[in-house]
């Protein structure tokens, strides 16, 4: 780069002048940066990578958890990173984990959301095949080796850590770590900026949390199931990766001032889905979870049970990429998998999937969480939060609601070997075409979408309440749309930006999850009491005017009927 560039004030400066002035401008960040601490995590030195003085937080960005899991690491589970110490780290080269989105989601979904919602006759394709694909440009972090978490600490935690007596127990913090969502195919722990959510963990004297957001592989790379996987590598990868980071944490976040017994774990819809699955790994057999507390934002998966059906989309994963085997694809370069990966999920997922995400193993998912909750296989020690969004459903309906067979069309795709009388009970007894209100819905698509609401989302809100006997804390966000998703701005929202529509909601929201990390229970003073779940189905509804108690919805038959899976049919 030219001198000019630089200094543009100095175009007559002598070149001496000007080599002086990039020397104190190097010395200067130098000195900076020396400035920022330094955590020893024992195989390697973390440099704060900055500091914001308006705030007071320090940021631990890009910490390697584990090992690069490429080449004979590829579909197997985490492993220990080798120890590095010879430079300090500051996590300067962001990762994240290679990204797909199907097409239905990009070509289609916004043109049906815009005609339902104003009432538009549109003739719209839900044929996946005609959409025309063309690759989309790469986030250049995109890597395999995207093993990474980031720790965001307030000064004042992180000063304790070096005073032996004050970084005791009693003075370490409460830890929120956050797992991101996307469908199992999208997403980073970089997507949301916890700044706003930390200071609103400040008020009242608090010395406010520890903020944790981990990546974990997506799509093939870390939801692969089947027998050549589970012969050859390690199903649901990807869960893994997050119960390693969480170990992690438990090990290491004294470090940075946070409490190991003081974790909660917190995810919307597949980040949601997800810390579901964590609760229930391995049926409760393996002791407590290195968490103590869970808040579930509209927790989310299409279930999977069939290994048959598992086994297929690993068989075309390896057709695409024009190989046999598990061991073969190991040898692909990076680039391939990555192609083959988005070109997977973008023309094969049909209407309201993402082909991948959490599937039975036989393991670390021996059932589905909900028929693991129904028997009680699960960890008990927890303190849970669950909330869902009373529109979950719309944005994964697909056009043929329009008409009355859309739903049988629509709950073919997302379960095809579903028993004939078990698809009748469906649309005649759950669903029935009956359009007065009676049942929830006035119209064929909104019909399509209670179904996929309840099977996909918020049922799984219900048998969490019931498995926990309703000491759970159990939330509505209802403001219109309240569509899928649209309460993470709330959730992340920064004083004075304009992500939201109701910003007391916003805050009101944060005090409730930043409270229930700090002292177990939500709470704030811009609301009603927030009272547990308890004998009577009660939910905190949070509307747009009105924040208040309200019945639970959720608590019917219809989930009761799906918390068994009859849909599934052995093959």
């Amino acid at each position: 780069s030219s001198w000019d560039s630089l200094f543009p004030a100095c175009l007559f400066c002598s070149s001496v002048v000007k080599m002086v002035l990039v020397l104190l401008l190097t010395l200067a960040s130098a000195c900076l940066a020396s400035k920022l601490p330094v955590v020893d995590l024992g195989y390697e030195l973390h440099q704060a990578i900055s500091f914001n003085s308006s705030h007071d937080l320090y940021n631990f960005s890009n910490i390697r958890y584990a090992a690069p899991p490429v080449g004979d690491l590829r579909f197997q589970a985490p492993i220990l990173p080798k120890q590095n110490r010879e430079h300090i780290q500051n996590g300067s080269i962001g990762r994240i984990c290679p990204q797909a989105d199907p097409l239905w989601s990009t070509k289609v979904q916004p043109a049906f959301l815009l005609s339902y919602f104003y009432n538009q006759s549109v003739s719209l394709s839900t044929n996946i095949s005609s959409f025309e694909y063309k690759p989309a440009e790469q986030d250049p972090r995109t890597s395999e080796d995207c093993l990474f978490l980031d720790v965001v600490v307030p000064k004042k935690i992180f000063e304790r850590t070096k005073n032996k007596t004050a970084a005791s127990r009693k003075h370490l913090a409460p830890v929120l770590v956050w797992i991101y969502g996307g469908g199992y195919v999208g997403g980073d722990k970089g997507n949301s900026d916890p700044t706003g959510l930390i200071q609103r963990s400040r008020l009242g004297g608090n010395d406010g949390i520890v903020y944790v957001a981990l990546n974990y592989r997506l799509g093939a790379f870390g939801w692969l199931g089947g027998d050549s996987i589970t012969a050859n590598g390690t199903a649901n990868a990807a869960l893994h990766d997050q119960r390693f980071a969480l170990d992690w944490v438990y090990k290491n976040i004294h470090l940075f001032g946070g409490d190991a017994t003081r974790v909660t774990v917190m995810g919307e819809s597949a980040g949601a889905g997800s810390i579901l699955h964590q609760i229930t790994a391995y049926g409760g057999t393996r002791g407590a979870s290195p968490f103590k507390q869970a808040i579930l934002q509209s927790p989310g998966w299409v279930p999977v049970i069939s290994e048959e059906q598992q086994e297929d989309t690993l068989q075309q994963f390896l057709g695409i990429l024009n190989v046999s085997t598990i061991e073969q694809a190991r040898k692909l370069p990076s680039h391939k998998l990555i192609a083959a990966n988005a070109y997977q999920v973008a023309t094969k997922s049909q209407w309201g999937q993402f082909t991948y995400g959490p599937v039975v193993d036989g393991s670390f998912v021996p059932a589905l969480p909900g028929q693991l909750l129904l028997r009680g296989d699960f960890d008990h020690n927890l303190n849970i939060m669950v909330g869902h969004n009373a529109n979950e459903g719309l944005i994964f309906t697909s056009p043929d609601s329009v008409n009355s067979t859309g739903l049988a069309i629509q709950m073919k795709t997302l379960s095809p070997n579903t028993p004939r009388n078990v698809s009748d009970f469906v649309l005649d007894v759950l669903y029935p075409p009956v359009y007065n209100g009676s049942y929830g819905y006035t119209d064929s698509v909104a019909r399509t979408a209670l179904a996929i609401s309840d099977l996909i989302f918020q049922c799984n809100t219900d048998y969490l309440n019931r498995a926990f006997y309703n000491e759970t804390y159990a939330y509505q966000f209802s403001i219109p749309p309240a569509l899928h998703g649209q309460d993470v701005s709330y959730t992340f929202y920064n004083n004075g930006s304009s992500s939201v529509d109701n910003a007391t909601v916003a805050l009101a929201m944060q005090d409730y999850f930043t409270s229930f990390v700090q002292h177990g229970a939500p709470k704030s003073h811009l609301t009603p009491v927030f009272r547990k779940h308890g004998e009577h189905a009660q939910l905190m509804n949070i509307g747009n005017n009105t924040i208040q108690p309200t019945p639970d919805l959720t608590n019917n038959p219809r989930c009761r009927f799906w918390q068994t899976a009859p849909y599934y049919k052995p093959t």
